[in-house]
């Protein structure tokens, strides 16, 4: 089974053209997986069960792994089992129906359009305070963008295309994509080049637009320091971690009823698949709210 996990690596590296860091993810958590089904005495992936797949996600929570981390293992493994159907190494894809509410429990913490509010608040948007501002136009712009954080701290003086109220992203695999930016990023962002970024700047040479008092581009380190630093101060409690703002961004489009690819375009995912694990968010949530108020529960 390893070696076929390892015919799969030179599949992505040839035909999918994904970053390195990306192939080198996959790769591992998909030989964790060979390893794990050993153990369970499953010779072949042709014997792989669903619940297989469950529990070896299921297991790594238990280990205390990081949600983004888990999330990641599923799609590695559903875009695996894709590559085992089209190379006819295994006869069925049980990857493909994975509703299960044992999954759900194991994807991201999401914020409220109301959390999302008070994070925001947190730094007011009449705030004079160069730092407040900065901080404000960032989180308007991870949300209201969906991007990575990643994608954030590449941005340039030139990614806003104000005219357009677009941005130009250079995502994974260094892709490129263009993405909306709503009516309240691009204030902040006006208010953030005007009254803030001045500031910060000790050199005309740079260009990257979230800057560090030091005048040197903001990591992606320090921008979830921010992150987390504000979800403390406006008292939320859930498991923030780096992709929680772009999983909001996602599902709260599809709560309002966005058509999936259009957010799959919006988020820069290569696969469809990874952007229905937005369904499953939704589909947790609207089992949550009947449960509580179904009177026949």
């Amino acid at each position: 089974m390893l070696k076929i996990v390892e015919q799969f690596s030179g599949y992505l590296f040839l035909e999918r053209g994904l970053s390195e860091n990306t192939l080198d993810s996959y790769t591992h958590d998909l030989k964790l997986f060979a390893e794990y089904l050993q153990k369970k005495n499953v010779a072949s992936f042709n014997q792989v069960e669903r619940d297989d797949i469950l529990d070896w996600l299921t297991e790594g929570k238990d280990e205390g792994l990081e949600t983004a981390t888990i999330v990641r293992r599923l799609v590695s493994t559903k875009i695996f089992f894709r590559y085992l159907m089209m190379s006819g190494i295994v006869k069925e894809n049980v990857t493909e129906i994975m509703d299960s509410p044992k999954l759900w429990r194991l994807l991201p913490d999401l914020l409220s359009s109301a959390e999302v509010d008070a994070l925001l608040d947190v730094f007011p948007v009449n705030a004079r305070d160069p730092l407040a501002i900065r901080n404000r136009a960032i989180i308007e712009m991870l949300y209201g963008c969906g991007l990575r954080v990643s994608e954030l701290a590449d941005m340039t003086l030139n990614s806003v295309i104000r005219d357009d109220n677009v941005a130009r992203i250079v995502g994974k695999g260094s892709k490129e994509r263009i993405v909306p930016v709503g009516h309240f990023a691009l204030q902040a962002m006006d208010r953030y080049l005007e009254k803030a970024r001045p500031f910060f700047v000790k050199s005309a040479e740079e260009t990257h637009l979230f800057l560090s008092q030091r005048g040197k581009r903001l990591d992606r380190e320090w921008i979830w320091n921010i992150i987390k630093d504000a979800s403390r101060q406006a008292g939320i409690t859930k498991n923030i971690h780096p992709h929680t703002l772009r999983h909001s961004f996602a599902s709260h489009l599809l709560e309002h009823g966005a058509d999936l690819r259009v957010i799959q375009e919006m988020l820069g995912h290569a696969s469809i698949s990874t952007t229905q694990l937005y369904t499953h968010v939704d589909q947790a949530r609207l089992l949550e709210i009947h449960k509580k108020f179904h009177p026949r529960h």
